[in-house]
């Protein structure tokens, strides 16, 4: 291993167990450090229009409407540019691009924080979230960054860890939104500490993360992961763990204010602490996969989610505000928890391909992080418009019936069809025994313990 200036690391074979104890993974380790301070931080940003909604009082003009509209269109953003954030980490190297991906979060900070003030009109609020979303792409480079450093026996635990980190920076922003409210300060102060908590995030990837040059950017990867009936099936899945996540963690204070009548101060009270729970446990899932196969712990978890999602029905329609706040907290655990058995899937699934078409040893690797690595970006984006679904369903249903009721009745049928494709593509056994090779390009059906 070589790391000369600009440092850049030119070979790097983690599957090899010397190597691995020797150096690879004191580096592999450093670099998920910094790589999680700058998604944490990027995550943060993205979801700040989640808590800066609740500052904006009947002053601000906007209606329970055009706030679900807005966190809407700012997880919409957050979506997209995670395709293209993926892809940046091979044209850039993943330190550099994690510096500038870093550096950009100052535009949306600084943005929001000359215009949020009573009086400004609602497309220049929009305008301006928009700019949030590219808070959302950090999660994807990061991810794709952090899978190429790792063995494939530690990928659940280190991806898990790396975007669990990442996720956590949604309760923390909320968690400072309320001190900020307790204090009796304006949104303006809750911006301005972030200001220069993203220079020392850019500042630490210059100095501590490295690039690999293995990693080099592969059009034919991101086509051939496209093709992959395996990527779009864990996008769908992607959407009903990291979706649901996401999009929760954007509506839950809003739907305490506008379903049950808190005040910003009390809906800030509760808001974190599912996003928190949520973002600490989604390492648990993956090393749950690890050990037990992530298809398995991703149909128990829709199962979970299902049943929560039941509750949250029954507390909308008798108006139980403590049975719907711990419903909602516990669907938040078993989104965390299903977004870590979900990722891990991914590299096991491409793993296995590779082990199909009659690969072995690095070369199955490299086959099976080339396809892993490309999909996930494709995977996450897709995911992350769940949240746009689940702010869009919420402002609907709260125009056609007062509630959220609706909604949650959509997204427990939604959850139902998830368990049934987990079960059905990753989980059924064929009805008799299958040649090896059989695994790859017809059916997209593995076996759940390579998954």
């Amino acid at each position: 291993m070589t790391a000369p200036s600009g440092r850049w690391i030119q070979q790097w074979d983690p599957e090899d167990e010397t190597f691995w104890n020797r150096t690879g993974e004191r580096v592999a380790r450093r670099n998920l450090l910094y790589s999680v301070l700058s998604e944490h931080i990027g995550f943060s940003i993205w979801t700040m229009w989640s808590v800066l909604v609740l500052f904006m009082g009947p002053e601000y003009g906007l209606t329970p409407a055009d706030k679900f509209l807005l966190t809407s269109m700012v997880t919409l953003v957050g979506a997209v540019v995670r395709v293209p954030y993926t892809f940046a980490v091979a044209v850039f190297g993943g330190r550099n691009w994690t510096v500038v991906s870093a550096a950009l979060l100052l535009v949306p900070t600084v943005a929001a924080f000359t215009v949020m003030e009573p009086g400004t009109s609602f497309s220049t609020f929009l305008l301006v979230g928009l700019l949030a979303g590219i808070g959302g792409g950090n999660f994807a480079s990061s991810m794709t960054n952090i899978n190429a450093f790792f063995p494939l026996r530690k990928k659940g635990w280190a991806l898990g860890l790396n975007a669990g980190g990442g996720n956590i920076g949604v309760p923390v922003i909320q968690l400072a939104a309320l001190a900020v409210i307790g204090a009796g300060g304006g949104p303006r102060v809750l911006l301005g500490l972030y200001i220069p908590l993203i220079v020392v995030a850019a500042v630490l990837a210059a100095r501590y993360m490295d690039n690999l040059a293995t990693a080099s950017n592969d059009t034919g990867a991101a086509k051939d992961a496209a093709r992959d009936p395996h990527t779009w099936i864990m996008s769908f899945l992607y959407v009903g763990t990291f979706g649901s996540f996401i999009g929760y963690s954007f509506a839950f204070g809003q739907v305490l204010q506008n379903q049950f009548d808190r005040t910003p101060l009390e809906a800030a009270y509760v808001t974190f602490v599912g996003p928190l729970l949520g973002s600490l446990i989604r390492p648990v899932g993956g090393r749950l996969a690890d050990r037990y196969g992530g298809s398995r712990i991703t149909l128990w978890n829709f199962v979970g989610m299902g049943a929560a999602t039941g509750v949250l029905v029954v507390a909308s329609t008798q108006k139980s505000p403590a049975l719907f706040t711990v419903a909602f907290v516990v669907l938040f655990v078993l989104t965390g928890l299903g977004n870590g058995s979900t990722y891990k899937m991914i590299p096991g699934i491409f793993q296995a391909k590779a082990l199909a078409r009659g690969l072995s040893g690095e070369e199955a690797a490299a086959y099976g992080r080339r396809l892993s690595g490309a999909s996930m970006g494709l995977i996450g984006a897709v995911g992350a418009l769940g949240g746009v679904g689940i702010n869009l369903a919420f402002r609907q249903s709260f125009l056609s019936y007062g509630s959220g009721t609706g909604a949650f009745v959509a997204f427990l049928a939604f959850y139902a069809v998830c368990l049934a494709v987990t079960r059905a593509v990753y989980l059924r056994r064929p009805a008799r025994p299958a040649a090896p090779t059989a695994v790859a390009e017809e059916k997209p059906r593995l076996n759940h313990a390579e998954v």
